[in-house]
């Protein structure tokens, strides 16, 4: 009877599916009528400005049968839409130049049809298994068992004959739905096709930003001191004969800008690439980060320890990461303790920063935080920011690191 049982809840949760998915059919029978006419309002130009409102309706319809299959086979169902932005007349070339539109139209009628079907089919099944199912698999166990003490043989268990038949109408509309709603392989690849050209143009755009920034420190600060330097050497070159003594000071004075100079130069290379990447690997150069913050700072770097190193890319984006994280900790948080922890799994290099500060960090509110994304999104990888009032604040990075 444990069978039974078991196969009656696997049942009922089929018929719930195809249950409950008879109001969204009927929904989806009148969106079937004012899809059509939404577009005849659309060409005689009256009400067109409904239509995107039209579309924004079919598009929650698709994602509530989207989450009801997803949930059925057990793996989410992605949707793909062009965002509905911009002036009214954007927005009605929007929703009729998405082909998201037209793949959930003709989910419609396919979901309305397939739905009234499947129900109606799983009437009888549900009536009919209760009863010979019931029968075979209590009466005919029991038998099969009586027998089996008698013949010394073990029972073979006995299986549904009728309700195993609506996991089969639940599973295969949950498939047809599955395969009408997801984005085909040339709309993914159009997206991704988007995606990484503004990727590329957030690159760009840093990439500028960078070289202005460096140009500028140079500008303002070591053109500047190589000016005075020069200034302080012709000064003491007119004076070696008439004040040997005072030549010896400007000397002193050139040599003591010569040393500022060279620290300034040292910090704008650091900025570039920090030297200490390269003489210590992406663990050192975070010990050495962890060692100078005014906070304490936990560290996992066994991923990054041993092995091959990373691509310099890789190192210094995760450096960079790791650095800008740490310094608004430091100045935002008022936080007591961080962490910083690496891990590798399937070719990604993960980063996560923690710390038990004051939460309420906005990554879009400042440069530094939206400065990591431009850099992160450049190698491909991904930026999370998890960071409710009151804490914890979790920084999150992947980075593709190869095998």
């Amino acid at each position: 009877m444990q069978d039974f049982a078991d196969r009656l809840e696997r049942s009922w949760n089929a018929a719930q599916y195809l249950y409950f998915g008879l109001p969204l059919a009927w929904l989806c029978l009148l969106a079937s009528f004012l899809v059509p006419i939404g577009l005849v309002f659309v060409l005689f130009v009256i009400g067109a400005p409904a239509w995107p409102e039209i579309v924004l309706v079919l598009r929650r319809l698709a994602g509530y049968e989207r989450t009801r299959a997803g949930t059925r086979l057990g793996t989410p169902v992605p949707e793909l839409y062009l965002p509905l932005d911009g002036a009214p007349a954007d927005r009605i070339r929007l929703a009729l130049t998405d082909p998201g539109t037209w793949r959930d139209a003709r989910w419609l009628p396919v979901l309305t049809c397939s739905v009234i079907g499947f129900t109606a089919l799983s009437v009888p099944l549900w009536g009919a298994g209760l009863v010979v199912d019931g029968a075979r698999m209590g009466l005919g166990g029991a038998l099969d068992r009586r027998r089996a003490e008698h013949s010394g043989v073990p029972a073979t268990p006995r299986t549904s004959l009728v309700l195993r038949h609506l996991d089969t109408l639940a599973d295969t509309q949950a498939r047809w739905s599955a395969r009408l709603l997801r984005p085909s392989a040339s709309a993914r690849l159009a997206e991704r096709v988007a995606e990484l050209s503004d990727t590329r143009a957030g690159a760009v755009e840093a990439h500028s930003a960078e070289l202005r920034r460096i140009e500028r420190d140079l500008h303002d600060g070591v053109q500047a001191q190589l000016v005075a330097l020069s200034m302080r050497i012709g000064l003491a070159r007119q004076q070696v004969r008439a004040d040997p003594n005072a030549a010896l000071a400007r000397l002193d004075e050139a040599q003591e800008g010569v040393e500022g100079a060279l620290a300034e130069l040292r910090q704008v290379v650091r900025t570039v690439h920090p030297p200490v990447l390269t003489d210590r690997g992406l663990a050192g150069a975070v010990r050495a980060l962890a060692a100078s913050s005014a906070i304490p700072v936990e560290m996992g770097l066994s991923a990054v320890e041993s092995g091959h190193r990373l691509p310099a890319s890789v190192e210094a984006a995760a450096y960079f990461a790791v650095a800008e994280a740490l310094t608004n900790i430091r100045k935002h948080s008022r936080a007591t303790r961080a962490s910083v922890r690496f891990t590798r799994t399937n070719g990604l290099l993960r980063v996560t920063v923690t710390d038990d500060g004051a939460g309420g960090a906005d990554e879009y509110g400042g440069s530094g935080l939206l400065g990591i994304r431009r850099r992160v999104a450049a190698l491909d990888g991904t930026t999370g920011l998890t960071s409710p009032p009151g804490g914890p604040t979790e920084l999150r990075v992947e980075l593709p690191c190869g095998s």
